[in-house]
């Protein structure tokens, strides 16, 4: 349904003529072809999105799509791109706090994948205990679970915490998609614990749910990683 509405959006704001619409249409356009797990696509929408955002310094909507072009980097490895994005997203989120919290969060795991380990921890768990915005209550632990998974071997337990307190939030929260996320990272502690049966039993959980948001793509890609296992 998203992806159907933010088609409309572009669509309407393309016949107005109106930048501002522009801006935000593509944005939106963007961030549900993310969500549908389809990068190539997302990606363009979201360069459109900034380009408008720019041009009338549209700073929160240029701060979304900065954020999460910050995310498909991640997500294909570029992590030096996807630090500069998140660090983008940080700067044009000054005002909006919650939203600068969450991409410093994401500029570090970026950083933890370059390798690097001085990263505030005590920092970003405040932050994630703090929250209250269910949106970006949503993204935050998911970041600090990945920094987690990946600085060293000694952060797993943290990483297991973390990943049943979210589990335990999302279902409350109803944020099915994040939810389906969280138990492929789920997926990925197991596997660095050598259970390949609950490594497989917590992706199968992952193509379900994200099959039932119509995240065509996602699925695709973590069933290609279950068959692997």
């Amino acid at each position: 349904m998203a992806s159907q509405t933010s088609e409309d959006a572009v669509r309407l704001a393309e016949e107005s003529g109106d930048i501002y619409s522009k801006a935000m249409a593509y944005t939106v356009r963007g961030t549900s072809f993310y969500g549908k797990g389809y990068l190539d696509e997302s990606i363009g929408h979201l360069l459109k999105g900034i380009e408008f955002c720019e041009r009338i310094n549209l700073a929160l909507w240029n701060s979304v799509a900065q954020s999460f072009i910050a995310e498909i980097y991640y997500e294909i490895g570029e992590y030096q791109n996807s630090k500069n994005h998140y660090e983008k997203a940080a700067e044009q989120s000054e005002d909006f706090r919650s939203w600068m919290y969450c991409n410093k969060i994401g500029v570090a795991k970026a950083k933890v994948m370059m390798g690097e380990k001085d990263i505030d921890l005590d920092l970003f768990y405040s932050f994630v205990a703090t929250e209250k915005i269910k949106f970006i209550d949503a993204w935050m632990p998911r970041y600090l679970i990945e920094i987690l998974l990946n600085i060293d071997d000694r952060h797993l337990s943290k990483a297991e915490v973390w990943i049943k307190k979210t589990i335990k939030a999302h279902k409350i929260n109803g944020m099915k998609w994040h939810l389906g996320g969280v138990y492929a990272l789920n997926a990925d502690f197991f596997r660095r614990k050598g259970d390949q049966s609950k490594a497989k039993k917590n992706l199968s959980k992952t193509i379900e749910i994200f099959r039932q948001c119509g995240a065509d793509g996602w699925v695709v890609k973590y069933e290609k990683e279950l068959a692997e296992l």
